[in-house]
């Protein structure tokens, strides 16, 4: 049976990136602060964990679906918010609620104004159980806006057959991840220039087309014919992105009881819970999910480290932002360094708060310092075999 997981959670992350742009901004280049720092947003880091879960571990009969990640219909084109949710819905079949409806025998003398929003009411429920199914939403939350169908002139006859009002709804989610700061020394960013293969060719309309433009046209064609594209890539020399996350499981605890709540309308709803088995592929995707992704621009850039502090149940204690209390450098040997004292004695003014510490690393490469005395449990980031 499935163990929900009940223990707040701190914890740190880095991302490699040499000669690579792990996040891009609008411009293709690495994301930079005013003050020229280099950061990534906290959807590149999420993009990379949904995609890697999606791809190995995606089961909707077990719960395991990703729903905000993009996907393509027959048509080769995204699905919209609607498509993807009614997909989602088709693919758990059997194992979700998708129409509501009241028992009029049960009860017998309501209004119409108390049918519909009893009715309205147990929609949303519904939608939220229905969301709790997919494991993005179980660590992520979401923000979920869902268009009536019936609010579309041009709505297909079978939307009209099957209106449904439209739908806005938040959920908390229990894991939260900061943006990163490169928190090597150095922010280097470097262009270069690339070749396409292919010519780009000039059109030019006929009313603004004169005699000089028919006469020096030929030349021109000749030209461009002989002529390919010429772009530029913009990358990062060398980069450390430091994310800070939480995990909270009582954010979804209200939702939870929402939808348990009894109904003499419909029958008992029971939401699928965050999970031990939740947080376990959380924890892998994070160690590797970079790594894997391993796109034409993201390559070079890597999972690197892993810290996850686990606090004892019922724990009150908080942590600051990790991101600025890390620092990465290079020895002289080329190793990478990355010194996590300022977090080590946070860590040690709450020992006895702490059920464990893991920190996953590559031992072959990387040196983690600063946690002195305290009893870390320590893995290798590429196999999560123990490190001795």
């Amino acid at each position: 049976m499935t163990q929900k997981f009940e223990n707040r959670v701190y914890g740190a992350t880095v991302i490699r990136s040499v000669n690579s742009n792990f996040n891009a901004d609008f411009t293709h280049a690495p994301r930079t602060l005013p003050d020229g720092v280099v950061y990534a947003t906290d959807k590149a880091i999420k993009y990379a964990i949904k995609d890697y879960i999606r791809k190995n571990y995606e089961d909707p009969q077990n719960d395991n679906y990703v729903l905000y990640i993009k996907r393509l219909g027959d048509d080769l084109l995204p699905y919209s918010l609607d498509g993807a949710y009614n997909l989602m819905v088709k693919l758990l079949s059997g194992t979700y609620k998708k129409n509501v409806e009241i028992d009029s025998s049960k009860n017998k003398g309501l209004k119409d104004i108390d049918k519909k929003r009893i009715l309205k009411g147990l929609t949303r429920k519904i939608t939220v159980y229905n969301l709790l199914k997919c494991i993005d939403i179980r660590l992520f939350g979401a923000t979920f806006a869902k268009r009536g169908s019936g609010s579309n002139k041009k709505s297909s006859e079978s939307d009209k057959r099957d209106k449904t009002e439209s739908l806005n709804l938040s959920v908390h989610g229990p894991v939260q991840i900061s943006h990163a700061i490169n928190r090597f020394p150095e922010n280097t960013l470097y262009t270069e220039d690339i070749l396409s293969p292919f010519r780009t060719e000039e059109k030019t309309s006929e009313s603004s087309r004169t005699s000089t433009d028919e006469n020096s046209e030929s030349n021109l064609k000749s030209t461009d014919k002989q002529s390919s594209t010429i772009g530029n890539q913009t990358n990062l020399m060398e980069g450390h992105y430091v994310y800070h996350f939480t995990i909270n499981p009582l954010n979804l605890e209200e939702l939870y009881k929402q939808v348990l709540q009894e109904s003499e309308h419909i029958e008992k709803l029971v939401p699928t819970v965050l999970s031990d088995n939740d947080i376990s592929l959380f924890k892998e995707a994070l160690n590797r999910s970079v790594t894997y992704l391993d796109s034409s621009r993201k390559i070079g850039s890597e999972n690197e480290m892993s810290l996850f502090v686990t606090l004892k149940k019922g724990s009150l204690k908080i942590l600051p932002n990790f991101s600025e209390l890390i620092d990465v450098t290079r020895d002289s040997s080329k190793n990478v360094v990355i010194n996590a004292e300022k977090v080590g004695k946070l860590l040690k003014a709450i020992e006895g708060e702490i059920e464990k510490i893991e920190l996953f690393y590559n031992p072959a490469d990387t040196i983690v310092e600063g946690f002195g005395e305290l009893k870390v449990e320590k893995y290798n980031i590429l196999n999560s075999e123990p490190v001795r």
